[in-house]
């Protein structure tokens, strides 16, 4: 095993990273640091979470920084203000003997004057969101014309939560001699799409293997009734005594529902989701890193570069749309060589899930059957035994309090008073798991249901409330959550609400509350998607158009007095829920141009 004076590390760094407590470099740092300080080829570096990626990028940025030169010479570009945050401090404690280095974040959700005050008196590397970082730009306050280094961290994701456009500005802000660095988990159509468009003469390095799970970590699921979920996860989490877990749900409002029910259980639990501040954010990720929480109710976008150490499981409430961002979940856990476990919560009709991320990763999940009342007890009564003598007595502290205690339980035996201690600390699961409710088996279908169709995706009910919208757009266009919240707020205004997604390859489908749904059509119709004219409907009105151009069910004609065939004539740009159809609105209206 190589050492970091070995992989050719100065020595002002390395006397940082002995004291944060690195001896010897992990494999990707062994793999990516001699290589990027040898050479200037552009790099894309493929290797899952928690496997030391930051050290990896980060100690080789630093030795290329020209102290005497007080401009920004670094990028690093992440896709949350966690990871931001989290990489700044890292590069700052591993230039803790350099003079002259001086790292910022830049990220949204924060005051931007303290941002601009920071970059105005120089900085040599700025660690930014897409976002906040553009709009840094155009306020002419961060000058990247002198960059010569840029990296991508967490690739993938940035590309997932839809900041294609504002990495392609970003670039085109660098001058041509600049060097890339992305790093990724997995290896995507997309990833590849930016390394071929932004890099150069690239060198490819991957530890482990593209696209697969961490070796480390155990899959397992549970398959229950939709209605069993929550009762299901009190269970799981019950039988792992010690459990230190990230659960992961879908929205932001499942993640507050599920965290309150756990608090009210009386679980050490928070959640961590995009409606809180950031100073609540903060202080939930500090308490959870120091182990103050036990179990941290999350979705995906919240917990990305959610460094803790020793989790032992991830535990996913209902599967993810995307493979990729299982990958990003299970790598939360067994990180730096330690065994860990991710576990599925999931019902029948998300079967065909597992079998999908099982071809993708390599590996194979574990069908486990719901813990039994009596299992769970046994466990947490050997929790309290094992607490109970393995408990340090300080002799001398307790010593002056010896003649009340024993005086006390003079006429207690030793079984009954260790029957009391017991009962004490464990009466609270006896006494829930003997009326506790009882958890239906799921009986599983002769044959296992297929993905749906684009058909039976478009025949899906929406949820109560909310009505089912189709827009033109899809993955292949770049088109995944976060860019159709991007795109919302834009053109419709303010901070639209959205329910369930199901995005395709082509074409997708999402919920918006029923008074918003003749608004949100309107605006969205007919505005431009990277040169694409966009569509958007109510996704009853029939199946979209094949790639053939011709419709592939037939949907019933709408009368010519209702309001879409009024949209088609109506002036553009006009303003509010309803086109303006007044004379003087009519008058304002441009005509169209004739194609040839």
């Amino acid at each position: 095993m190589k050492t970091f004076e070995e992989l050719g590390v100065c020595e002002q760094i390395r006397k940082a990273i002995e004291e944060l407590g690195f001896v010897h470099p992990m494999p990707v740092q062994e793999a990516v640091i001699p290589y990027l300080l040898g050479n200037e080829n552009d790099v894309i570096a493929l290797a899952q979470t928690g496997t030391g990626k930051t050290a990896a990028f980060g100690i080789p940025l630093l030795e290329r920084i020209d102290t005497s030169q007080r401009y920004t010479q670094a990028l690093v570009l992440s896709p949350t203000r966690e990871l931001c945050l989290q990489i700044a401090d890292d590069l700052r404690d591993f230039a803790k003997y350099m003079d002259g280095v001086h790292v910022e974040a830049v990220y949204g959700g924060a005051a931007i004057e303290p941002q601009m005050r920071a970059l105005k008196k120089g900085v040599e590397i700025i660690v930014a969101t897409p976002g906040r970082l553009v709009d840094l730009m155009h306020r002419g306050k961060a000058d990247l014309s002198k960059v010569g280094n840029i990296v991508l961290d967490e690739a993938d994701e940035m590309l997932n939560m839809g900041f294609s456009d504002s990495i392609n500005e970003i670039f085109e802000s660098l001058s041509e001699e600049h060097h890339t660095l992305m790093f990724s988990a997995t290896m995507s159509k997309d990833v590849e799409r930016v390394a071929k468009k932004y890099l150069h003469d690239y060198k490819e390095i991957v530890v482990g293997s593209r696209n697969e799970g961490a070796e480390s970590v155990n899959h397992i699921y549970y398959m229950v009734n939709a209605k069993d979920k929550y009762l299901a996860l009190k269970r799981i989490v019950d039988f792992y005594p010690r459990i230190f877990a990230i659960i992961f749900c879908r929205t932001k409002i499942e993640t507050q529902e599920i965290a309150d029910k756990l608090i009210k259980d009386g679980y050490n639990a928070e959640s961590l989701h995009g409606d809180l501040s950031q100073q609540q954010r903060d202080l939930t990720m500090q308490k959870f890193r120091n182990h103050l929480t036990q179990l941290l109710v999350a979705t995906d976008v919240a917990a990305r570069g959610l460094d803790v150490d020793d989790l032992t499981h991830v535990i996913n409430f209902g599967l993810p749309d995307d493979i990729e961002n299982y990958t990003h979940r299970s790598g939360r856990t067994g990180r730096a060589g330690k065994k860990g476990t991710s576990i599925s919560i999931v019902h029948s009709r998300e079967k065909f899930k597992i079998r999908n991320i099982e071809k993708e990763i390599g590996k194979e999940f574990v069908k486990a059957e719901i813990p039994s009342a009596e299992e769970i007890c046994k466990k947490q009564l050997y929790k309290v035994m094992d607490q109970i003598v393995k408990t340090d007595v300080d002799d001398e502290e307790i010593a002056p309090f010896m003649q009340d205690i024993n005086r006390y339980f003079e006429y207690i035996d030793k079984e009954e008073l260790i029957k009391k201690i017991v009962s004490l600390e464990f009466g609270k699961f006896l006494a829930y798991y003997a009326d506790a409710p009882e958890i239906e088996a799921v009986v599983p279908d002769r044959k296992e249901k297929k993905p749906q169709s684009d058909k039976q995706k478009l025949q899906n009910k929406a949820q109560k409330g909310y009505r089912r919208l189709f827009i033109n757009l899809g993955k292949r266009d770049g088109f995944y959550p976060g860019e159709l919240m991007q795109t919302l707020n834009r053109f419709v205004g303010g901070r639209q609400e959205v329910g369930h997604i199901d995005l395709l390859d082509t074409i997708s489908y999402f919920e918006v509350p029923e008074k918003d749904a003749k608004k949100v059509m309107i605006q969205l119709s007919g505005i431009r998607y990277k040169g694409r004219t966009v569509r958007c409907n109510d996704a009853d009105e029939g199946y979209p158009e094949g790639k053939s151009g011709k419709s592939q069910s037939k949907p019933k004609r709408q009368k010519k007095d209702n309001w879409r065939e009024l949209i088609n004539k109506a002036p553009r740009g006009f303003k509010g829920e309803e086109p303006d159809f007044s004379e003087e609105g009519w008058a304002m209206r441009k005509p169209r141009k004739k194609k040839k």
